[in-house]
């Protein structure tokens, strides 16, 4: 697991000090600042609340995974190894990632006129061999994830009250709601560095 001295999105993103990109990033401080407090206060919590350090990076394998951020998902699985020190729950993690990996954004809006954008897809369920050794808590989570990156247009109370019927506290919804929209953000700016790299190294080779 990195440590809290070392920016996540640099590292993520291949960025060395001296770099263009580096410049880039430092040149907004405080957009660079936030990025890394939020995933220190989501990863490296002082105290776990009511999510623990396993479900926490269990949950970003999940969402990395769902993204095809590998790099992304290789850090969070790293982290995950050590924290959990279960194979088998690692493992339960990466086979839910295949078993619900697929091509989105889908789902139903409200009865309306953005009806007609309606488009179905696949309604993840944790398997109940991942079940068995993930849990109820966690596997409600892993579902909820799901749909929040394949289906944002069916979020609604009644998808936030199966995470209580699983056990989780509201305090708890809120961190995992967190997590999701902090890995979304992440992941997509990653993304972004690594082709303005990608780019830059085309250049200086056509140079």
């Amino acid at each position: 697991m990195t440590s809290s001295t070392t920016d996540v999105i640099d590292l993520l993103a291949g960025i060395r000090e001296g770099s263009s990109l580096y410049a880039l990033r430092t040149a907004r401080p405080q957009t660079r600042d936030n990025a890394q407090r939020s995933y220190e206060a989501l990863f490296e919590p002082v105290h776990e609340g009511d999510v623990s350090r396993t479900e926490r990076f269990a949950l970003a394998v999940f969402i990395a995974g769902l993204h095809g951020a590998g790099n992304v998902e290789k850090f969070y699985q790293t982290a995950l190894e050590e924290v959990a020190k279960s194979a088998s729950l690692v493992a339960a993690v990466t086979a839910e990632v295949e078993g619900g990996r697929t091509v989105g954004p889908y789902g139903h809006y409200p009865a309306g006129p953005l009806s007609a954008e309606d488009r179905t897809g696949l309604i993840f369920h944790v398997s109940e061999a991942g079940r068995s050794v993930l849990g109820a808590k966690l596997s409600a989570a892993l579902e909820h994830a799901h749909l929040l990156v394949y289906r944002p247009r069916e979020a609604s109370a009644e998808a936030l009250q199966r995470l209580l019927d699983a056990g989780w506290t509201t305090t708890g919804v809120v961190t995992l709601s967190q997590i999701a929209a902090f890995l979304s953000f992440q992941i997509r700016v990653v993304a972004g560095l690594s082709a303005l790299a990608a780019a830059g190294a085309r250049q200086a080779v056509s140079a």
